[in-house]
């Protein structure tokens, strides 16, 4: 799977689906194959147009992940409204969740009301084997950060 981040900008640019729309015949990988990331303020400061570009990717077989979720004043209930697969809790919470038990509280929360929603969760900032290993037994589906793997740039890929 390849992840998109797109900005709030992005994500209000009347032409975007029609650019992705073009995109998408000129490439080789698969639109399902594509998870956009949208940041939680993003999404809902423009809901209506997130939801349509949201449902009109998703036709195509796109996924769809809020990034920074958590960050915001009303998160769950957004949660609630937006047509997404992924819900990535924000770094801000992983990080400090071997030290602080809010943070670790906060990250079982959040990934516990996600997968009633029937959604996966995605943990970022994974620094460490400790918190790596504690997002396993909280149950967190995905887990992003040095621990895991560092990026990589695309453009290094033959298959692209």
């Amino acid at each position: 799977m390849i992840s998109i981040n797109l900005s709030g900008a992005s994500l209000s640019d009347e032409n975007l689906t029609d650019y992705i729309y073009e995109i998408f015949k000129e490439t080789i990988i698969p639109s399902e194959n594509i998870c956009f990331e949208i940041t939680e303020t993003a999404a809902i400061s423009n809901m209506e147009a997130a939801i349509n570009f949201m449902n009109k990717m998703r036709s195509l077989g796109c996924k769809f992940s809020i990034d920074d979720f958590g960050s915001g004043v009303s998160s769950f209930g957004y949660l609630k409204a937006l047509p997404v697969d992924y819900v990535k809790i924000d770094g801000s919470f992983v990080r400090d969740m071997t030290s602080d038990p809010v943070n670790r509280s906060m990250v079982e929360s959040i990934h516990n009301i996600v997968k009633i929603y029937g959604k996966e969760t995605i943990a970022e900032y994974v620094e460490s084997d400790e918190i790596s290993e504690m997002l396993h037994v909280i149950g967190v589906d995905y887990l992003q950060g040095y621990a895991i793997a560092k990026p990589e740039s695309l453009l290094n890929q033959s298959r692209c």
